[in-house]
């Protein structure tokens, strides 16, 4: 049981380390996101943000879905070896 758990965590794939490059991609796909979040259905409710179409919790929420997109582009890059 141990061992197939060790066996497990040492086949994990290499990460980048961070570079301008790594915060081009994830800076990218958080700005798509808020601009896509403007689509939803209620993207005004709850307190408004003084700049965006959209509401503050929208505008969190679509960033840290950006992060999330953003870190899966990486990572998917460099399991390709294009990063």
């Amino acid at each position: 049981m141990i061992s197939s758990i060790l066996l497990a965590a040492a086949t994990v794939p290499a990460t980048p380390a961070w570079n301008p490059t790594v915060g081009i991609i994830i800076s990218i796909s958080s700005l798509v996101m808020v601009l896509l979040s403007t689509r939803i259905e209620k993207p005004l409710v709850g307190p408004k943000f003084p700049i965006l179409p959209i509401s503050i919790p929208t505008f969190v929420g679509a960033m840290a879905f950006g992060h999330i997109v953003g870190v899966g582009i990486v990572l998917g890059l460099t399991n390709i070896g294009r990063l």
